[in-house]
């Protein structure tokens, strides 16, 4: 595999990782206040769904964005309600999400378009429906400048702007989470409830901050699906990646960076299906590219059963807290 093949690959790897990134710290989020979310499989579908819709409507990406969050955000809302004010069972609430999702964006697709519960292509409505790649300052010229020139134009070069936004989301997390008060409170509530709330602090308060934040997340990662990665919406268009970012979560072990390494993996995994020629050459072996589109989610099999070693939730994770009187 030639250094510009690694490089081709490795864009793609990119793309392919930001919804998982949006996803992963999504989960995060929640999860360090003691919110398990199986449902964000269905908050990425919802806000893939919207998000174009709404973008084919108006012609404006940054409205179907808006409404991609608006209705990641109702279904956390939903979530937050069960498993937060009614002490329901928060994997159950997820699940119901999900299935709420995959049947309610086909039916209202086929309501609104006629096309077979999907949207119309947001090329055929001008520039603006979807957001297109930026080339950075300089980029055309550096190509020639030898390895570290092909780096910047080929691969830092050329994305949306949501994978620019995703990247600075990282530090943003770590900063929120281990430098701000709310950060420290939110990750308490995640371990023990019962001091957080001794202290004064509404432990409600701070799980539905999460779960909003949760959905603002999952509303980007819809709508770079639906109007970045692709240009509208189809059936199922999520495709796992709800689960595989759950995964990619346990694997990082609840901490953004290695959230960020943990998706880019996968994004490469999912890269290499694309890609079996580069593959072939490089270890000399005839894989079929059904195993090739598999390995993601072998992989995530694998993190799921607890096959890459411990890794420890949130203490007061998936308990609802009861206000001792």
């Amino acid at each position: 595999m030639d250094f510009l093949t690694f490089l081709q690959i490795s864009d793609t790897a990119v793309r392919f990782a930001i919804p998982l990134l949006f996803a992963c710290l999504a989960g995060l989020f929640s999860e360090r206040a003691g919110i398990f979310d199986i449902g964000l499989e269905g908050k990425m579908l919802a806000a893939a769904f919207f998000s174009a819709a709404i973008a084919a409507l108006t012609g404006n990406v940054w409205i179907g964005l808006l409404a991609g969050i608006g209705a990641s955000l109702a279904l956390s809302i939903i979530h937050g309600l069960a498993s937060i004010t009614f002490r329901g069972n928060q994997l159950i609430s997820g699940v119901a999400i999900n299935f709420l999702a995959a049947g309610l964006t086909v039916l209202i697709a086929q309501a609104w378009f006629k096309q077979g519960g999907r949207t119309p292509s947001l090329s055929d409505f001008g520039p603006n429906a979807r957001f297109t790649s930026i080339t950075l300052p300089y980029a055309d010229q550096m190509e020639d400048a030898g390895a570290l020139g092909l780096v910047y134009s080929e691969l830092i070069s050329g994305h949306s702007i949501l994978v620019y936004v995703g990247f600075l989301m990282v530090p943003l997390t770590w900063y929120i989470l281990f430098r701000t008060r709310f950060g420290l409170r939110l990750r308490a509530v995640g371990e023990n409830p019962a001091a957080v709330d001794t202290a004064g602090v509404s432990v409600v308060g701070l799980r539905y901050a999460a779960v909003a934040i949760c959905g603002i997340l999952c509303g980007m990662a819809g709508a770079y699906l639906a109007t970045a990665l692709q240009a509208g919406f189809v059936k199922d268009m999520s495709s796992g990646r709800g689960f595989i970012a759950l995964a990619a979560l346990i694997f990082a072990k609840w901490r953004p960076w290695y959230a960020l390494w943990a998706c880019l993996l996968f994004g490469f995994l999912q890269a290499l299906a694309l890609r079996p020629d580069a593959v072939e050459r490089l270890v000399q072996i005839d894989i079929p590219g059904q195993l090739l589109d598999a390995l993601p989610y072998i992989l995530t099999v694998v993190i799921l059963a607890g096959f890459v070693g411990k890794a420890i939730p949130p203490r007061a994770g998936g308990e609802p807290y009861v206000k001792e009187r």
